[in-house]
């Protein structure tokens, strides 16, 4: 009898498992096609970018030259920022009914005891700064000529 209930129980999360691989698979293709875009600067800046966050379209308004470099450069990082936020804030409501779902399923521990769930190893991912590099990291150059920096301290 428990041998019957393990398999029905296991039946069931393989069940899940393969709507949920389903549904990933779904909301991948429907994520590779989303794009944001974002306005500032009284609309003189717009900022495209794709649902990785690559900027794929930047354009400017023909009253562009009102704006010294500097606030241009500010505003196309605003609007960057901006455009990518929004992104991923669309990524976050398509992934929202495939979050529900996931959280429906049985967990491991449910059937076997003391089973951790694995979850609880998944690390979670610090955010990314929105601010550029400190004047004391260091940058390390590629020899495809792509510049990174390690912050040398701890915020």
């Amino acid at each position: 009898m428990v041998n019957e209930r393990l398999a029905a129980n296991m039946a069931t999360m393989l069940d899940g498992l393969q709507d949920q691989l389903r549904g990933i698979a779904e909301l991948q293709q429907q994520r590779s096609l989303l794009t944001a875009t974002a306005s500032v600067g009284e609309k003189r800046i717009q900022v495209t970018v794709n649902a990785d966050g690559m900027v794929v379209e930047t354009r400017f308004s023909d009253d562009i030259s009102d704006l010294s470099y500097d606030e241009i450069a500010e505003y196309v990082t605003a609007a960057a920022q901006a455009a990518t936020e929004g992104v991923l804030r669309r990524s976050r409501e398509l992934m929202q009914p495939l979050m529900e779902r996931k959280s429906r399923l049985p967990k491991l521990s449910e059937f076997v005891e003391g089973a951790p769930d694995l979850e609880d190893f998944l690390p979670v991912a610090p955010p990314a700064p929105k601010e550029p590099p400190p004047a004391d990291a260091t940058h390390h150059d590629d020899e495809d000529g792509f510049r990174s920096w390690i912050s040398d301290r701890e915020d």
